[in-house]
């Protein structure tokens, strides 16, 4: 690995969080899948987990919509709920549903700061009935048109957005996110890459 390539992995590494992830339950869309990939990378999310128990697993994401970010990021897929949220639970103390309810919190009362995993449903139905029962509560984009739902592409973006807002002025972008094992795994992963 060049000098060069090294610090440029090292910067990006630098920035990742681990206390922070998504979860994209039955998302029918890989293209959709993708463009939340991408924006995960951007605001320096590693870990996804995809869950699939309604539809077959995705072999492949839409390449044009992540611009290949998910050879960058950590995915996890899960085709049995329990499983899926048995794992989050070993890493993260909080598990919020996007899902409009009367006891549901806004997006800006959420403590990003926090260890969050966030579960955004799929395309025509939101996030189940029994994913919401395994979760710790619900959470809403504010919004004031008439349509009450936005593309999961567009509520992951704003989203992770706003934990970004949050993080970065707790610092949290000012030191590594990630353990050292993990962080010297992923830059031995990513040195083998061909192209970043």
């Amino acid at each position: 690995m060049t000098p060069e390539r090294k610090e440029r992995l090292t910067s990006v590494l630098n920035k990742r969080q681990g206390n922070i992830t998504l979860v994209l339950e039955n998302v029918f869309d890989p293209h959709n899948i993708s463009a939340v990939m991408r924006t995960a990378d951007a605001v320096g999310v590693q870990d996804i987990y995809i869950l699939n128990t309604k539809i077959p697993r995705h072999k492949k994401w839409g390449a044009k919509s992540s611009s290949s970010a998910a050879k960058w990021l950590t995915v996890h897929q899960f085709e049995d709920a329990g499983e899926c949220f048995a794992e989050l639970r070993k890493s993260y103390s909080s598990i919020l549903t996007t899902h409009l309810s009367s006891d549901a919190v806004s997006l800006h009362e959420i403590d990003f700061t926090q260890r969050i995993a966030l579960v955004f449903g799929n395309e025509h139905s939101g996030v189940s009935d029994e994913i919401r029962a395994l979760a710790d509560g619900n959470f809403i984009i504010p919004q004031v048109g008439i349509i009450r739902s936005l593309n999961i592409s567009v509520a992951c973006a704003v989203t992770l957005y706003e934990a970004y807002r949050q993080k970065n002025l707790a610092g949290h972008y000012n030191q590594p996110g990630l353990d050292a094992v993990r962080y010297n795994g992923l830059l031995e992963e990513w040195g083998f890459e061909e192209d970043v």
